[in-house]
């Protein structure tokens, strides 16, 4: 069938139902559509067969859903209506969950029901949770509505209890720091990445993106205690919480402020304090960057982890959003040559739920002095890290995507000797979007997994990619199918196999083999040098594109309408210049 997405956004989710309708294959295409004559021009260009919105901010016009079958995706169960659903699931605490697939009608969110699905609320982040479980469950339930359509089917009207609720404002997330941390994280969780919670901090007005909980520390409320990899510990009644990343507040037509590292953005501001950093570990004196076996509190936060398993050593890590500035990716560089000098045979590289890595911090880079400078170390950071990953020649390493995946992240992922990925995960092994050409030795890597042809398509594109497809490509070598709460422990054990394999020792004497001929003929660094000579005639042309979509990016300015495909092929002869 033919398929229009109609999507206020790019999003997540978006890029996922296109990737997987188009396995299927379905003739699928996207418009950004911000208002109802968006919406009509969009359908009216593409006369689709079905149109269906993963994520519609807008309203649909009643000309066109009652001209033609139009499927909205509510992220709530059956009789749950209105825009701040899942916040509000998150709030009231729900363990329970689902995503339905709507007919679009005059009264938002009470169409006849084509198809829905369940899942269990772990305790997560909004954005984690819905990239990873509503994610799935809203894939079950297009497949299904999807697939009941093109047979013919029709639509079940809405029965049972009817909850509407309004949407939530800023003014209900704030919060009280004499409350319990669970109540707290709550708060936080359920504004992690977009809007955040508004508070005050140290005589300025902040928001608040994403918060962890802690076991060990303990203050007075809403005093700061503690600094880990950027983040702030608070004091709650009967705890603390880890504050990832703030935002701070501006007046009214005032730019968007960058979303930074809580550190990086009290520093900014001049009001950082002297805080102490914890040891992660109670039983020995360590620091994130440097792993120990060890085991950290039940509850305590850090950005980057180290455990082992007999001959497995799991290096894992998660930056907000996926993005690795300057500063992640010096400290995960020093973690890794650290977890390089324990005795295993095998180092799986991530392995946590959520996203793996996007590449560099565009929000850190925005928020310098100089973003092109910032830009420089942030790209000669990234590729310090992949060349250590390429150069690890003593034992097998395997990059293990737990979630999304793109530009600079996929090609992080493409140093190690095995790639494996969730399921659910969705890669974009490109850079158009953002103006670039790229780097992280993807001239080498790329072309090395996938051949010539399909590393051309896949950068000339500028597709998601999803897992299924991935592995089809060559991109990754093994699809992991569980519950992204089960992706820690299932990459475990396959790595725990691996390790015993007879062929290991073979392998690991290959790669060297193979690196030493390597660099005799044709040496890395030479492709470190090509591809960085492209990316700072960008970064140091103040009319390059990178800029303003960079900018655009970070202050969330409105995706103007019409096809993301268009945007990306106007922007391919940008960055190949």
């Amino acid at each position: 069938m033919r398929v229009l997405l109609i999507a206020s956004g790019y999003n997540s989710l978006t890029q996922r139902v296109r990737a997987e309708l188009g396995d299927r294959g379905h003739a699928v295409s996207v418009e950004i559509t911000p208002d109802g004559d968006a919406v009509r021009a969009a359908v009216g260009r593409h006369t689709p067969d079905l149109v269906l919105a993963p994520m519609l901010k807008t309203v649909v016009p009643r000309d066109v859903w009652s001209g033609r079958p139009c499927l909205i995706v509510h992220p709530g169960p059956v009789g749950d209506r209105g825009p701040s659903s899942l916040d509000r699931a998150i709030l009231e605490g729900a363990t329970e969950w689902g995503v339905t697939v709507l007919q679009a009608a005059e009264e938002m969110d009470a169409g006849d029901v084509w198809a829905t699905a369940g899942f269990c609320v772990p305790e997560a982040g909004k954005s984690d949770l819905y990239r990873n479980e509503l994610s799935d469950a809203a894939m079950t339930a297009v497949h299904l509505a999807v697939e009941r359509f093109a047979a013919g089917a029709r639509p079940r009207p809405q029965t049972g209890p009817v909850r509407t609720r309004p949407f939530l404002r800023q003014e209900q997330r704030r919060i009280s720091w004499e409350e319990d941390t669970d109540t707290v994280l709550r708060t936080l969780r359920a504004a992690d990445s977009q809007p955040g919670v508004p508070d005050e901090l140290l005589g300025a007005e902040w928001f608040l993106h994403g918060g962890h909980p802690e076991d060990g520390l303990r203050g007075r409320p809403g005093e700061l205690l503690a600094a880990r990899g950027g983040a702030v510990c608070r004091a709650t009644a009967d705890g603390a919480v880890w504050l990832p990343e703030l935002r701070a507040r501006t007046g009214p037509g005032a730019a968007r402020a960058c979303k930074l590292p809580a550190t990086l953005a009290l520093a900014l501001a001049g009001r950082l304090p002297g805080l102490p950093e914890p040891p992660l570990s109670r039983r020995a004196p360590t620091s994130p960057d440097t792993p120990t076996p060890a085991p950290a509190p039940d509850r305590t936060w850090s950005d980057i982890r180290y455990r082992e398993q007999g001959a497995v050593g799991v290096l894992s890590f998660s930056f907000p959003g996926g993005a690795m500035s300057t500063g992640h990716c010096r400290r995960l560089l020093r973690a890794y040559r650290t977890a390089c000098r324990r005795p295993t045979s095998v180092l799986v590289l991530g392995g946590q739920r959520d996203f793996f890595s996007n590449g560099i911090h565009l929000h850190v880079i925005e928020a310098a002095a100089d973003p092109a400078a910032e830009s420089w170390a942030n790209i000669n950071a990234m590729n310090d890290l992949v060349e250590a990953v390429l150069t690890t020649t003593d034992r097998l390493v395997v990059s293990a995507i737990g979630g999304n995946a793109a530009a600079g992240g996929v090609m992080l992922a493409l140093a190690a000797d095995e790639v494996w990925c969730r399921s659910g995960s969705v890669l974009n092994p490109h850079y158009r979007r953002m103006g670039l050409y790229g780097s992280e030795y993807w001239t080498h890597t790329l072309p090395r997994k996938v051949g010539p042809a399909m590393a051309e398509r896949l950068t000339r594109s500028a597709r998601p990619v999803s897992a299924s497809a991935a592995r089809i490509a060559g991109l990754v070598d093994r699809v992991v199918d569980c519950a992204p709460g089960e992706f820690s422990a299932e990459i475990t054990r396959l790595a725990a196999r691996l390790a015993t394999h007879p062929s290991v020792a073979r392998r690991v004497a290959a790669k060297k083999a193979e690196h030493e001929a390597r660099e005799a003929s044709n040496p890395l660094a030479a492709c470190r040098e090509r591809e960085l000579g492209r990316m700072r005639a960008i970064f140091d042309d103040p009319a390059a594109p990178y800029h303003a979509l960079r900018r655009a990016f970070v202050r969330k300015e409105g995706p103007a309408a019409g096809s993301p495909d268009a945007r990306d092929a106007d922007l391919a002869g940008a960055a190949d210049r």
